[in-house]
């Protein structure tokens, strides 16, 4: 299971720094992207059931983390926002719109 979440991370790190290097080509940005922060956001089950499977967001935000430390994605900090879903379904709805 280590191995898939390092994969996991790994491909997710190197999309938002060629999705990155996408937008500052083009010129244009979507939603959540500016020229100086990118934002990200999730839900994870940080209480109930699953909670144990909340280190999973906090290992992306650590991940994210560092990624700042080392300078941003093209000079861009990532704002990484990570709401508690508590494995319920409609307050994972909720909590997914909130963050729209």
């Amino acid at each position: 299971m280590t191995m898939k979440r390092t994969i996991s991370l790994g491909l997710l790190g190197t999309s938002l720094v060629l999705a990155g290097g996408l937008a500052l080509a083009a010129g244009q940005y979507g939603p959540g992207v500016t020229d100086t922060e990118i934002k990200i956001g999730n839900t994870n089950p940080y209480s109930g059931p699953a909670s144990s499977c909340g280190i999973i967001g906090k290992s992306e935000a650590a991940y994210f983390a560092m990624i700042n430390d080392q300078g941003g994605i093209n000079g861009r900090k990532i704002t990484f926002i990570s709401r508690d879903d508590g494995y319920s379904p409609p307050k994972t709805v909720e909590q997914v719109r909130q963050l729209g």
